[in-house]
């Protein structure tokens, strides 16, 4: 069964019986995966359990929501739309688990018309909420004297000058309404003709959509309920307003690489993006009070049928409300916290290439600043001793200081190579815009692959020191973007081993002239090694187990969906193998089920900030933590996109400093969290881990203990964070 949040009055969370439904060890055809789809679904009910956490500060729980929302999006105009497409091309595959893709696409509809009232009705009870601390949303009809003139006049001199209202015309193609774009539409009456008639106008990008109110500091009005409220304006007599709907269209996101004739891959992406805007619509969202056959009117012009609309209350498009979210009110959010600056780069006077050559180490983001990193490569722009600069792209920031860098080096007659991965989704319009901004700066810029996507993080710097050529290079489990690295947690390992930046070396030379490395010593990339990699790994645990050896896989990654692996956990569960994974969203394999996988115990973290580094530790015959496993950091989740379809990277760790704060304070932590942790369960679903009374918060731990490898003499001198013991099995087994 699929399961919903209830939040108690305890701050506890428990879970309660939700009318979408999991396919459950019982029913599927193939027990031994869960649908892929379904298990994202139910990461965003996650996601929508911390809208609902009392726990969690007010504005904060507003975010979450917004967060669910958006996902809900995203799924819709990128997996529902992919099914859409593959049951065109091939209507009788069939997934892991067993089911059709119009079964998928049946079960996914009843799992989120049924999340689309559990948001609404999180949105409701937030709304209260925000009442209670002065937040108000309010309806023009309950405006004040000062108010209404307010209105009257931005709404004359302001907003309908940037109004377009559209007729629809039955003999006429439906009026164009972007993805994520919201529209009011009327239905009008001309009291002279009798004639009805409809007109559709899209909110202005311009403005937002809650519009400040005078009075209050935290009064807001809805852009629609303004548009509406003044629609007479707009329609004069003899018309009048017989009804109204707003609405919100969500479009295939899927970019069309056709090939155009297109002279290279950067013209057949600009032709991609400008298709984009013009996908089919694949999801409709409409107030609840819209008149049924106004509802039809709609869903014959867009080509819809009945489950494709989704009803949302008085509110579409509850992304928006992250709007409300604003500085004044900051006793409503979480407690500002700056992150730490590496005390190893201080100790060199911000030196990072005479940090990085006494010894490596991880700087741990968002607790430890993304400057060390902007740094690196800033440093590496104006040195004068620094030869060569080559870095991958795949998602930066709007104003990003790591594009300023490489450009800031070309300019002062440095070799530098940007790789841009233009099929980053979402970010294609952006990395092409900096591609070119860094091509007119002399930039060397390199775009990779037609049918690999690069998601591999990297950046490699050369260096003249005595006569001798030494390379410096920065391996991230994160984007080179600043604004992410404030909420997503994240490693950034910096080293100038020589092997490895021989390997990344080879690693450049395969993405900018496409000739596979033959040797390399210490690094791994997929799609040629590292699926085999893993595999081997878990080999070493099997027999380990079988010779009566500690026999553990740890790992800690955003998807687990690849067939290869899973079945290769499994093996290493049932000879024995201790298995916890931190899988924070899509997971198909099925933890603890006898005789299958009873010794695999699969968590997700949801909190303050977004696990998203990957890390996977092997013991190698000796309990973990020790200083004896093999630990390793990598830019690729267990799916089989990233081991088959793109450049991904899995990095040793093999300095004993950054092994013992990656195993033994980053992993440890991870596993002993109580206060973000949500326990998986056979059939897929979650529960949310047993508080203790005073449960453990990994990110809170973070936030108040630096880490190992960056302190450097601080490390001695400071005293030693509290111990991190990690709960014996048996024990976390019974929450």
């Amino acid at each position: 069964m699929f399961y919903g949040i209830k939040n108690n009055k305890d701050n506890s969370i428990t879970r309660e019986e939700n009318p979408g439904e999991l396919a459950g060890a019982g029913s599927d055809i193939r027990p031994r995966y869960l649908n892929r789809e379904l298990s994202l679904l139910a990461f965003n009910h996650r996601v929508l359990g911390e809208a609902m956490n009392s726990a969690n500060p007010l504005l904060e729980r507003v975010r979450f929501l917004s967060i669910a929302a958006a996902n809900q999006e995203e799924f819709f105009m990128v997996r529902v739309a992919g099914l859409q497409a593959e049951m065109k091309k091939n209507p009788d595959k069939i997934s892991e688990d067993g089911a059709t893709l119009s079964e998928q696409l049946q079960k996914i509809n009843g799992v989120t018309q049924a999340f689309t009232g559990n948001l609404q009705n999180a949105w409701h009870q937030l709304r209260q909420e925000l009442e209670q601390h002065n937040i108000r949303i309010l309806k023009p009809a309950v405006f004040s004297p000062e108010q209404q003139a307010w209105a009257e006049k931005i709404v004359a001199t302001e907003i309908f000058p940037v109004l377009t209202p559209v007729g629809i015309d039955p003999a006429q193609a439906f009026p164009f309404i972007p993805s994520k774009g919201v529209a009011v539409i009327f239905r009008l009456t001309n009291a002279e003709t009798g004639k009805a008639s409809e007109t559709l106008i899209m909110l202005p990008a311009s403005f937002p959509r809650f519009m400040k109110v005078p009075g209050e500091a935290n009064t807001y009005v809805l852009m629609e309920d303004l548009i509406v409220s003044h629609a007479a304006r707009l329609f004069p007599v003899p018309l009048s307003v017989k009804d109204h709907a707003v609405v919100r269209v969500l479009r295939d996101a899927e970019l069309d690489l056709r090939d155009d004739d297109a002279e290279d891959l950067l013209n057949t992406f600009e032709s991609a993006l400008k298709r984009r805007h013009l996908g089919h619509v694949v999801r409709l969202t409409v107030t609840e009070m819209i008149a049924p056959d106004f509802l039809g009117l709609l869903k014959d012009q867009l080509g819809l049928a009945t489950e494709e609309v989704l009803f949302s209350g008085d509110t579409v498009g509850l992304v928006d409300i992250r709007e409300l979210i604003t500085s004044d009110r900051r006793d409503l959010q979480f407690k500002t916290f700056n992150p730490r600056f590496p005390e190893r780069i201080k100790e060199f006077a911000g030196d990072c290439f005479a940090a990085i050559s006494h010894k490596d180490f991880v700087v741990h983001h968002p607790y430890e600043t993304f400057d060390a990193v902007v740094d690196f490569l800033r440093q590496a722009a104006k040195d004068p001793n620094v030869l060569s600069i080559k870095q991958t792209i795949y998602r930066t920031s709007k104003v990003s200081p790591i594009i300023d860098a490489l450009i800031e080096a070309a300019e002062n007659g440095k070799d530098v190579t940007a790789v841009v991965e233009l099929k980053a989704r979402f970010d294609e319009e952006a990395n092409l815009r900096w591609a070119r901004n860094m091509e007119k700066a002399g930039v060397r810029v390199i775009f990779g692959f037609r049918d690999l996507k690069i998601h591999s993080k990297v950046s490699l710097v050369t260096r003249r020191e005595n006569k001798k050529i030494v390379s410096y290079a920065h391996f991230g489990t994160g984007n080179y973007h600043v604004d992410t690295a404030r909420v997503y947690t994240d490693l950034s390992f910096f080293t100038c081993d020589a092997d490895i930046c021989q390997d990344a070396m080879q690693l450049f030379n395969f993405m900018t002239s496409y000739v596979e490395p033959k040797e390399l010593s210490k690094l791994v990339i997929a799609p040629m090694g590292l699926r085999q990699t893993l595999l081997a790994l878990i080999d070493v645990e099997i027999q380990n187990a079988r010779e009566g050896k500690k026999a553990q896989v740890w790992a800690k990654c955003n998807a687990v969906t690849d067939k290869e692996i899973i079945e290769k956990l499994y093996a290493a569960s049932r000879a024995g193998v201790e298995v916890d994974m931190i899988v924070r969203g899509i997971c198909t394999l099925r933890p603890e089920v006898p005789g299958l996988s009873e010794n695999i115990r699969v968590k997700s973290i949801v909190g303050r900030y977004l696990e998203h580094a990957r890390i996977y530790c092997f013991a190698n015959g000796v309990e973990m933590p020790s200083a004896g496993a093999k630990i390793f950091m990598s830019s690729s989740d267990l799916m089989p996109r990233n081991l088959d379809r793109r450049i991904e990277m899995l990095v040793p760790i093999l300095n004993l400093t950054v092994h013992k704060q990656v195993l033994e304070q980053i992993m440890v932590a991870n596993l002993k969290d109580q206060r973000n942790s949500w326990l998986m369960q056979p059939d897929g679903s979650y529960v949310h881990a047993v508080h203790t009374e005073t449960p453990f918060n990994a990110h809170e731990y973070f936030m108040n203990n630096p880490s190992l490898s960056g302190r450097g003499r601080a490390l001695q001198a400071a005293p030693a964070p509290p111990h991190l013991q990690l709960d014996k099995r048996k024990a976390a087994k019974k929450q």
